[in-house]
């Protein structure tokens, strides 16, 4: 017979019982710990996901966004920006400014039903007199001066915050709309946003930006795998700093977004119209602007901010029309020796290329691809400046001499 280890039962009973309490501690010492092991799991996940992200950024993403995310000007937003998280530097004001004003909506409505009871039927002498009381007593607390001074205080507060943001602003900054989730429209999440930019691209920003948003899937031919696509976008999220965004923060970013649908809208001045002679005789008759032509050209100039033409996101690298460098030696050139343009200028070829693109389409370049709406979008003084910019392209080019500024009238007394 096998002599057993624990031979008495009673010893056997404490053995098991301490066996099992020892058992029911460490899973209750696990249980416990679970969430902050998950936790710290999780943490350490993403941890090494923004690291893959940011080496998949620096290779993919920062040729345009810039190495540090803050954007490039005139080529593509930055992404380490307060509006892509949705901070509003202005909050603290409105809802200062709105809870005062609520109070005065509030009181005038009160108001104007006592006003509308008091002017109705059937009101007693006696109810007439605590109307009249009360309206006094409202009109007393809207003449408040100290609400009235905190209103106005708080408002020139804003003003200057806003002023401080000038520069922002200049790069397409909206201090009254600084969430970009809601200038798209975008109902979901900043996460589901990212990545489905990353997945299905921004082909039609090609309209405002030199190039389009490629897809950066495998799905679609692009280099990145859908694992690679959640890494990049959280290297972006990780951007986020909360409510600790500063002006300063603001101020350092390059580029703002463009809000999709800019680039139709009003010419800056009475526009041109679509009959190339009489365009053209219009614009014969100004002189251009190289340099305003230029920021026309690449979605720079201020007045035109509600209109951009685009011109630099096509044409610029040659991505889907001619090319700009050297493009006014190209035109003489084509002027003198295509037959389809004989009795043509250079100057009345630009303006026709502008105006009324599928009239005369180089080789090697598709018609359509112009938009057809340019002189209902652009003044004669707007074709003037883009057709000096366009000169300006040639080496041996001499800008003319600009007409001094109209001197402001005085009034006689």
């Amino acid at each position: 017979m096998h002599r057993m280890l624990i031979e008495r039962i009673e010893n056997r009973i404490l053995v098991g019982i301490i066996a099992f309490v020892g058992i029911m501690v460490l899973v209750g010492w696990v249980a416990i710990n679970e969430n902050a092991r998950m936790a710290s799991f999780t943490r350490q996940y993403n941890a090494r996901s923004v690291e893959r992200g940011g080496g998949l950024f620096a290779a993919n993403c920062s040729t345009c966004h810039g190495a540090d995310g803050l954007g490039i000007n005139g080529r593509a937003p930055g992404l380490n920006n307060p509006a892509l998280f949705g901070h509003d530097f202005l909050v603290s004001w409105n809802d200062q400014i709105a809870a005062l004003n609520k109070q005065i909506d509030q009181l005038n409505e009160e108001k104007a039903a006592l006003q509308a009871e008091l002017a109705g039927d059937g009101v007693t002498e006696r109810r007439k007199t605590a109307i009249e009381a009360r309206i006094g007593e409202i009109d007393l607390d809207l003449a408040d001066q100290a609400r009235l001074d905190e209103i106005a205080r708080l408002t020139a507060e804003r003003a200057s915050v806003i002023g401080s943001m000038t520069a922002a602003v200049d790069l397409n900054y909206n201090p009254e709309q600084p969430n970009r989730l809601a200038q798209v429209g975008w109902g979901g999440t900043l996460n589901a946003y990212i990545v489905t930019t990353l997945i299905h691209g921004r082909p039609t920003s090609i309209s405002y930006w030199p190039g389009p948003m490629v897809s950066w899937s495998n799905r679609s031919g692009g280099p990145l795998r859908d694992d690679q696509i959640q890494d990049v976008a959280n290297y972006i999220q990780n951007w986020d700093k909360g409510s600790d965004w500063t002006l300063e923060d603001l101020l350092s970013v390059k580029q703002f977004p463009i809000i999709p649908g800019e680039g139709g809208g009003e010419a800056s001045a009475e526009a041109v119209g679509g009959d190339v002679d009489t365009a053209f005789a219009a614009v014969s008759a100004l002189v251009g602007d190289p340099v305003r032509g230029q920021a026309l050209y690449e979605n720079k100039e201020r007045s035109q901010r509600a209109n951009r033409l685009g011109c630099s996101g096509c044409h610029y690298g040659g991505l889907q029309g001619p090319t700009y460098d050297g493009i006014w030696p190209r035109i003489l050139d084509e002027v003198a020796t295509n037959a389809a343009l004989s009795g043509y200028t250079p100057e009345y070829y630009v303006v026709e290329s502008i105006l009324a693109s599928g009239n005369f389409v180089v080789e090697g370049w598709n018609a359509g691809v112009m938009p057809g709406d340019f002189g209902q979008r652009m003044s004669a003084q707007d074709v003037a400046d883009i057709l000096e910019f366009i000169k300006a392209s040639d080496p041996s080019y001499i800008p003319p001499v600009q007409p001094e500024p109209a001197a402001e009238a005085t009034a006689t007394p």
